[in-house]
């Protein structure tokens, strides 16, 4: 799993039409969609506003020249979370119906609406669409060009310094776990042997993480020594140069801007 956080940078460095866009275009966009198919009222409209989004959403996944594997994985990764949210809302009365048809009854009185489907089928429709889009940036746009082009639409120069230390700090955490697991297998341990006891496999694996973690708090001193030593202190900040939008950032903010508009017309009933 950690070589997976070494890789995660890996397709974001490719070449395409959609990578050489500005960073701050591309914020921009997903923004705007995630805001539209939000806005979007909760009815069968959705299906066309997303399903206008999608499209526009594939054509630039095309063009990024990225495996659909990729989107695959990533997509998997966060439907543990929003797909358990979903699925509770067939058992629940949401507030956006008044009348609510029983489908079939569960034990402890618990039922399934016709209504609390059909809202958690909308809402399923919003969630794939959003994180779609957040897929595409994060797989299209390295983290330090997101961080220089946040601070260009005005984050405080304070967030983007701490997100900027976090994210280079992750990849030293991710060194260190490598050293200890490589120790422990040096060492020949293995936490899922069956026949070593376990409280002693638990005991083994507490000292671990506990080394993890002091490892990483000396770490963490000994890079803030060094960025005194260098001159940092409260007033510090990280520098981003100036930029201007080339036309082809110009072109892609407006027929993305214009799409999210005609998705949000097209979604709105009897617009």
């Amino acid at each position: 799993m950690i070589e997976d956080l070494f890789a995660l940078e890996k397709h974001a460095y490719l070449e395409s039409p959609v990578h050489r866009l500005d960073a701050r275009v591309k914020i921009i966009a997903v923004l705007a969609v995630v805001i539209g198919i939000v806005a979007v009222p909760y009815t069968t409209g959705v299906y066309t506003a997303a399903l206008l989004l999608s499209l526009f959403f594939v054509i630039l996944w095309g063009l990024s020249r990225i495996p659909a594997i990729v989107f695959a994985k990533r997509l998997a990764i966060i439907v543990p979370v929003w797909g358990t949210i979903i699925l509770v809302q067939v058992f629940l009365k949401n507030p956006y119906y008044s009348v609510f048809h029983p489908v079939f009854a569960l034990p402890l009185g618990i039922f399934v609406y016709r209504e609390s489907v059909e809202f958690a089928m909308i809402l399923g429709v919003k969630f794939l669409v959003s994180v779609s889009y957040i897929i595409l940036l994060s797989s299209t746009t390295t983290l330090q060009d997101l961080l220089k082009g946040a601070s260009r639409l005005g984050l405080p120069a304070e967030f983007a310094l701490t997100l900027g230390m976090m994210v280079r700090y992750l990849y030293v955490f991710g060194y260190m776990y490598r050293k200890v697991v490589e120790a422990l297998h040096t060492r020949c341990f293995d936490p899922m042997d069956t026949s070593l006891p376990y409280v002693y496999r638990l005991r083994q694996l507490g000292y671990t993480v506990g080394s993890l973690f002091v490892r990483s708090y000396e770490q963490g001193e000994r890079v803030y020594t060094s960025m005194c030593c260098r001159g940092y202190g409260r007033h510090s900040h990280l520098f981003v140069e100036s930029r201007s939008f080339a036309r082809r950032d110009w072109a892609f903010l407006s027929v993305s801007l214009t799409l999210v508009a005609a998705a949000v017309f097209l979604g709105i009933p009897g617009s």
